[in-house]
């Protein structure tokens, strides 16, 4: 608690002692200062956006909606849209689309909306759309695992589209970020730009350093209030900090949550909700020893989330047992898994033959120390705090842990240099339960990174897959979640509070449970 408090005092103090031209990442404040007083000259209003998320390894290095998952950078800066988006509670409705209706279990027809244009002038008629998710599918392969598209016909504004098999959850599916729709006439540039249907235009893309947005005149939907947006990627959390303080910026997101208290301060406002974000661990089964259930159980039973929440998170999270909050309808409350036990965890330990013959404080098997190679990252601020807790609670029981937290962290999963990857993943974003198991958990999930397998998990996901009916699917995923947590081949620490920094005479910047929807045309700075 006193190195947090330090921690702040000195981030205050650095701020008030520094020049803003020593921050890294964003223009010198003279740069803002010409830049702002030639705008306000020309009537521009011009806007500065701090951010953690715009980077390679966030797999966000462009705004195409077809790259991995960039669409997420596509929908967060209003350049892009889907057919329905996220009501507060996570409920669809209409955007891009008015309706849709099942003409029966395989095949639905959507009504689009009229008047609506794509940045290059084309309208957004139903053979556009077609076009964009005929490339959708053919070219991003989680969406065409979700989707299971057999055939899409177009006429005016009506689109069919027909499914290989039942897909209960298509319209949820398809208001992912990658289902924003693109003018697939315009094309994708070699910089993954794209032509949207947003209430902005991205004109300048540099992956790991941020872009430059302008306003959409036709925007079908109002006319956007600022003119130009420059979206800044500052991985760093001090120097996001500081560039808030200084002025630099005009709002931020992803601000350490132990700097959130110096803005809780006139003229500064924050906006935030809780989200289905989960920070959580994956095993790696290519471990011999990760094989062993008792040692899983061990590790699980050694992570100390009470604690990373309540202190490192300084309560802007709370502990979670499975992947979902525990408001959801298939949330925390309706399932179990380990509790922070340490002797209990020495205990398996010891059970699955790991006992600390040679007294150096850690335990051994067969002459080989049991060492945990735990990668993650550093853009999400907290993941490194979470190594760190971990990395003191698993020595208390005997685990070596060594901590490899890097940008390059899809380099490291890709190579297997790794035992345990935490990382942070909204498990809930299209409201459906279903979409965290077929991301991570199955057979054919794309982010499955530690070759997890159950027959039970497979057995459920099928009747998932064709099941309609909301409490079903509830009763299912809750099902599905305990079978992953009585294996502990994923370890879940907490969920978190999404909170957006806003500077003086901002407004129309709000969190939302989704953690989808920022730059919109009702942002505004007076």
């Amino acid at each position: 608690m006193k190195n947090k408090w330090m921690k702040k005092t000195g981030l205050l103090l650095l701020a008030l002692v520094m020049t803003s031209g020593l921050l890294m990442g964003c223009g010198s404040s003279s740069e803002k200062s010409t830049a702002t007083d030639s705008s306000a000259a020309n009537g521009e209003k011009v806007f500065y956006y701090g951010d953690t998320t715009f980077n390679a390894e966030n797999e966000e290095a462009d705004v195409n909606p077809h790259n991995t998952y960039a669409g997420w950078a596509c929908i967060r800066y209003g350049i892009g849209e889907t057919l329905f988006k996220y009501s507060d509670t996570m409920e669809l409705e209409p955007w891009l689309a008015t309706e849709y209706e099942n003409a029966d279990a395989n095949t639905w027809v959507v009504t689009l909306r009229d008047g609506v244009t794509f940045t290059s002038g084309r309208a957004m008629d139903a053979a556009a759309v077609k076009e964009c998710l005929d490339d959708l599918v053919a070219s991003h392969e989680r969406a065409a695992g979700d989707l299971k598209i057999k055939e899409i016909t177009a006429e005016g504004q009506k689109l069919t589209i027909t499914t290989t098999e039942p897909v209960p959850a298509l319209m949820n599916y398809l208001s992912d970020p990658y289902g924003c729709i693109i003018d697939m006439e315009a094309g994708i540039t070699p910089e993954g730009n794209v032509t949207g249907t947003g209430p902005y235009i991205a004109t300048k893309i540099e992956t790991d350093k941020g872009l430059t947005l302008v306003k959409n005149e036709n925007y079908w939907d109002g006319t956007p209030k600022l003119d130009t947006i420059y979206v800044q990627t500052i991985s760093d959390g001090d120097t996001m900090t500081m560039a808030m303080q200084s002025g630099e910026l005009d709002a931020a997101y992803g601000l350490p949550y132990a700097s959130l208290p110096l803005f809780q301060v006139e003229p500064y406002s924050i906006s935030s909700c809780e989200t289905s974000r989960s920070f959580f661990a994956q095993i790696n089964y290519a471990n011999t020893a990760l094989q062993d259930g008792k040692v899983r159980k061990a590790i699980a039973s050694a992570i100390d989330k009470e604690n990373f929440t309540k202190v490192l998170l300084d309560g802007n999270g709370s502990a979670a047992v499975g992947p979902f909050p525990a408001s959801f309808a298939f949330g925390d409350e309706t399932v179990t898994a380990e509790s922070y036990d340490p002797e209990a965890a020495k205990t398996l330990l010891e059970e699955a033959g790991w006992t600390d013959t040679d007294k150096d404080g850690y335990v051994d098997k067969d002459g080989e120390k049991l060492t945990i190679r735990w990668a993650t990252y550093p853009s999400r601020q907290e993941l490194p705090l979470l190594a760190e807790s971990v990395q003191a609670t698993l020595k208390d029981i005997g685990i070596d842990v060594q901590v490899n937290c890097t940008a390059s962290v899809g380099d490291v999963v890709d190579s297997g240099d790794w035992d345990i990857y935490a990382g942070a993943f909204v498990s809930a974003p299209t409201g459906d339960p279903e979409y965290f198991f077929t991301t991570h958990c199955l057979d054919n999930s794309s982010k499955n990174r530690g070759g997890y397998h159950s027959d039970a998990l497979e057995a459920l996901e099928a009747q998932m897959a064709a099941t309609f009916d909301a409490e079903i699917r509830a009763s299912l995923a809750t099902q599905m979640t305990q079978t992953i947590l009585d294996d502990n081949s994923f370890i879940f620490a907490s969920h978190l509070k999404m909170s957006i920094v806003s500077g003086e005479g901002v407004t129309g910047l709000e969190a939302h449970p989704s953690d989808y929807y920022e730059i919109t045309a009702e942002l505004d700075k007076n």
